[in-house]
């Protein structure tokens, strides 16, 4: 059994003869000035069936060129201008179940609860096309929630790559409804482990930013002063040491890196974080940032009922912490 599935790579020249043609090319007339040029182009007969999240991947991808440059979102097209769109080629893939161990804590009917192994990726993507949690599931469990579509079956939320622990999984399309509007109405509630690089001001702590798309490194998250989406944190250091803290993290929305970005933020980026910590973060003792999602707690899809669902400290951040620990003690 497989699923077929279609992603954009990001290659940015191509052939006629492929999935998708290679450039549109548009030519700003005088109805459509003065206007954004993201409202522009999704309602520009050229575009088709091209949809306004699409165009703004697209433009993060540096798809997106006026006059031969990449230009913010928000800039306002005048009369003349040339706006070309390359179109990424389409790459058909299949999605086959493969026997990779998963570490389940909890199954029903309704729902897989698994500690994501740091290192793993939830689901497929240009680059990540075998391995990831999707695949390993699809193997374990042959009829996944399909309301994900092909390539997230089942999957309501995600952890990043490098990020270990809970996660929940829809097995039918009832459970996934009512999972998505919990997490969407802010009932689910989530509970990390951190190691961070220095240590807040404070022993305990709140942060509300908006975080977006880092204006430069499309890449990256960052917090914004006016656009971006309302981000949440609350910390509590657990333990200090000389140059590092072990802290508790909940967080009450869940942008895309929110932890990541809001600890960068304050001043101690998560340990071994090199993406948004810098030399700061660089530890010669692990191999990727020590964050690691300890509880999730969500009302069961069914039943109602609340439940908790715990998922122990991996052993390269016990590691880490005894090391420090270690040092504190000479």
């Amino acid at each position: 059994m497989y699923l077929s599935l279609i992603y954009f790579s990001n290659q940015k020249s191509h052939s006629m003869d492929e999935l998708s043609p290679s450039v549109i090319d548009i030519t700003i007339l005088e109805q459509d000035a003065g206007f954004r040029i993201d409202k522009v182009l999704a309602r520009h007969h050229q575009i088709g069936s091209l949809s306004r999240t699409q165009i703004k991947r697209y433009h993060a991808d540096g798809l997106v060129l006026v006059n031969g440059r990449i230009v913010p979102l928000k800039y306002k097209v005048a009369a003349g201008d040339r706006i070309l769109i390359t179109i990424p080629k389409a790459v058909e893939l299949e999605v086959v179940p493969e026997d990779i161990p998963l570490d389940i804590l909890f199954e029903d009917e309704h729902i897989i609860i698994v500690n994501k192994q740091a290192g793993m990726v939830v689901h497929p993507s240009p680059g990540h096309s075998t391995a990831t949690l999707v695949h390993g599931l699809l193997y374990h469990c042959r009829d996944l929630s399909g309301i994900g579509g092909v390539m997230r079956p089942g999957i309501v939320h995600r952890l990043d790559k490098d990020t270990s622990g809970v996660m929940v999984v829809a097995k039918n399309d009832a459970a996934h409804h009512n999972l998505v509007k919990q997490f969407k109405d802010r009932l689910v509630k989530k509970t990390y482990l951190a190691l961070l690089a220095g240590y807040p001001d404070y022993i305990s702590g709140s942060i509300t930013t908006m975080i977006g798309r880092h204006p430069i490194h499309r890449k990256k998250m960052a917090v914004l002063e006016r656009k971006g989406r309302v981000a949440i944190s609350h910390w509590q250091v657990l333990e200090c040491f000389e140059r590092s803290c072990y802290v508790r993290i909940t967080i009450d929305t869940g942008r895309t890196h929110q932890i990541r970005v809001h600890m960068a933020h304050i001043g101690c980026p998560v340990l071994g974080d090199s993406l948004y910590g810098g030399k700061k973060a660089k530890c010669d003792t692990v191999s990727r940032q020590c964050l690691h999602a300890a509880k999730l707690t969500i009302n069961h899809p069914v039943s109602g009922k609340s439940v908790r669902f715990k998922a122990p400290l991996p052993a390269d951040m016990q590691r880490q912490l005894l090391l420090f620990q270690g040092e504190e003690g000479e």
